[in-house]
């Protein structure tokens, strides 16, 4: 359930573009065709599910403080998180050149329609942000930085391939000239986020920890509410035992007069 939840909240809820805006270069730059929007976001896909858990292994195992106490316990008081963005940054730009030199290999049309962008994938902050993110938020498990860094890049990859997908359409549409080109893509891009952030409520699963604390506290209140509610009883009683004596009063008074 917990891979379940982080895989959809990290596509739909937690989406690059949409709730953060990170790659947003890459994104208004090659976002002109699908066929291209597909590449880039594949590689991003693939960079991202690369990176993310490798990036995990150096933060749990070298960087964080305390984290070489493998090594010994004389190592245990070091604190190398001061490398963070060096090393992130090192693990990106390496599985960049593997992913440039395959495009190249296998699919040079694509590797020519991505131009400078794939390169620039290693400096995309989208996929630091996949790395610090993961840190920042202390992904539990190897198998959770995982499917979160895979999840992310299938964010990034159907935000792009929504974009290119209605720029080619929009090229046929009678868009006003002070708004073409970025100005449109613009403002579909935040109508769209404005749309993704109708995902938030998809996600309940507090539904039932709420519901246990409601069930808690009723039982706490309940023993309250009970003495309330005698107490409210003793003071009916008392209004209708006065109000008894109240009339036999007035009786013996028009007896008496």
């Amino acid at each position: 359930m917990e891979h379940l939840e982080l895989f959809f909240k990290s596509i739909f809820v937690d989406n690059m573009i949409f709730a953060t805006f990170l790659g947003m270069c890459s994104y208004l730059a090659v976002s002109k065709k699908v066929a291209t929007a597909v590449g880039l976001g594949a590689a991003v896909i693939f960079v991202l599910g690369i990176t993310v858990p490798l990036n995990w292994l150096l933060d749990q195992y070298i960087l964080r403080d305390g984290a070489l106490v493998w090594l010994g316990s004389e190592y245990a008081s070091y604190d190398l998180s001061f490398l963070s963005f060096i090393l992130f940054i090192a693990t990106i730009a390496t599985m960049v050149q593997l992913v440039e030199i395959v495009v190249e290999k296998f699919s040079p049309s694509l590797y020519n329609s991505l131009g400078i962008f794939l390169p620039l994938i290693a400096v995309n902050c989208a996929i630091l942000g996949g790395s610090l993110f993961m840190q920042s938020r202390e992904i539990a498990s190897f198998g959770l930085a995982v499917n979160y860094g895979i999840s992310s890049g299938i964010g990034w990859f159907l935000a792009i391939l929504t974009i290119a997908a209605i720029r080619e359409k929009i090229r046929y549409s009678n868009v006003p000239p002070p708004l073409r080109g970025l100005g449109i893509t613009f403002i579909i891009t935040g109508l769209m986020a404005i749309g993704f952030m109708s995902f938030g409520g998809m996600l309940t699963g507090g539904d039932e920890e709420a519901t246990a604390e409601t069930a808690q506290v009723s039982e706490t209140v309940k023993p309250a509410l009970e003495i309330n509610t005698d107490t409210e009883n003793d003071l009916l009683e008392m209004l209708e035992n006065s109000e008894s004596n109240q009339d036999s009063l007035e009786k013996t008074n028009n007896e008496i007069n």
